[in-house]
Formats: C-alpha cells, structure tokens, sequence
C-alpha cells in the first residue's frame, strides 16, 4: 500500500511538474503573439500616417503652385495694364 501511495504521488508530482511545463510554454506563445500584433498594429498605422502626410505634401505643393501661378499673372497683368 505504501508503494502504491509514493508511485501515485510521484505519478501527481510529475503531472504537476509537466503542467507547470507547458503553463510556461503556453504563456510564452501567448506573449509571442500579443507582441507580433503589437509590431503589426504600430506598422499598420505608421504606415498609415505616412500615407497621410505625403498626401498633404502632395495637395500643399500644389496649392503652392496655384498660389503662385495666380500671383504671378495678376502681378503681370499690372505691370502691363
């Protein structure tokens, strides 16, 4: 009986043991992934923001081109008026 008692309780301890093995394994996946969508969410909207800016470089250079495009032929115009 006493045997069969101390190979249950090394058969409870090596479960324990194996369990607190893939805990680890598994937290360890888990915290592998939170920090891959971490990575993916600030590339994502770096990208985003980047897209963003460039747009309005893009409409402020041309905004400066009509601006002075329209300056430039009223200034023309009364020099030569």
């Amino acid at each position: 009986m006493a045997t069969h008692l101390r190979q249950s309780l090394r058969d409870f301890e090596a479960k324990f043991r194996a369990e607190i093995r893939a805990d680890r394994v598994r937290r360890h996946e888990i915290h592998e992934r939170a920090e891959t969508r971490i990575r993916v969410r600030r590339l994502d909207r770096q990208h985003r923001h980047g897209t963003l800016r460039f747009a309005m470089l893009v409409l402020l250079l041309i905004a400066t081109a009509v601006v002075v495009t329209v300056a430039m032929f009223e200034t023309l115009y009364i020099v030569m008026g």
